[in-house]
């Protein structure tokens, strides 16, 4: 059973106490991918797409090793390059574009990862959102990237009703100060990996016990309690036991 998100937002006060709650749970919360240079995060975060930073974690290493800066991965051959890279998922694909990000680099900025918009996304695989991390962890701009757990904690907070990427950074970067962005960003991805799960959030662990989810999510519980009651029943098997209480000795 998925569980629905709120069908309004929360008020602005609601949405900056959610906000500082978070804030100071994760006062810390930095990106999980391991890089030492902005060409290393770049590539880390296309690697990133559709896989876990853990796998990405355990790829780099060998790639970077055999491919330490933007003119050696420009003249990789992509069999080796798709062979490294292998196990992160779409290896082809983003073989293909991390050789060409790195080529664009190379032709473009010397070799050097520009730190505006308009560059970043002007390199083949990379879009708003990587283009966004690297802004805001590499230079620390002001920059707000919105990956699938920015989008579900954002939604499960009330924080924003949109439906696209984009429409989150603007609904979330409307409530935060522009200073803070780049954290904000890291507060909403670390508790959607710790506390705000999907498909099941652990509510009874969540600091943020102002969540218009928080009782949505408890009505599912409910009801999918009773639609497994209700298949025993018409199966005609037992309901389920109480757990039996040990005796004190």
């Amino acid at each position: 059973m998925s569980i629905p998100f709120p069908k309004r937002k929360v008020t602005r006060a609601v949405a900056a106490e959610e906000l500082a709650i978070l804030e100071r749970t994760y006062p810390h919360a930095v990106t999980a991918l391991a890089y030492t240079t902005p060409f290393e995060l770049l590539i880390a975060v296309i690697l990133s797409a559709q896989c876990t930073d853990a796998r990405v974690n355990m790829i780099t290493p060998g790639l970077f090793a055999a491919y330490p800066d933007a003119a050696a991965l420009a003249r990789a051959d992509r069999s080796d390059v798709e062979r490294i890279i292998k196990s992160c998922g779409f290896f082809r694909t983003k073989a293909k574009n991390i050789i060409a990000a790195a080529q664009g680099l190379v032709g473009e900025h010397g070799g050097a990862v520009p730190s505006d918009r308009a560059a970043l996304e002007a390199l083949p695989g990379v879009g708003r959102k990587t283009a966004n991390v690297v802004m805001s962890v590499a230079f620390e701009e002001a920059a707000f990237a919105v990956d699938t757990h920015v989008f579900r904690v954002s939604r499960r907070l009330g924080l924003t009703l949109a439906t696209t990427p984009r429409g989150v950074e603007d609904d979330v970067t409307a409530l935060v100060p522009r200073e803070k962005w780049r954290h904000a960003h890291h507060w909403l991805i670390l508790h959607g990996r710790e506390i705000c799960k999907a498909p099941t959030p652990l509510c009874a662990r969540c600091p943020v016990t102002m969540c218009p989810s928080r009782p949505i999510v408890a009505r599912c519980a409910k009801e999918k309690v009773a639609k497994t009651a209700a298949g025993r029943s018409r199966r005609g098997e037992p309901a389920a036991a109480a757990p039996r209480r040990r005796r004190s000795s």
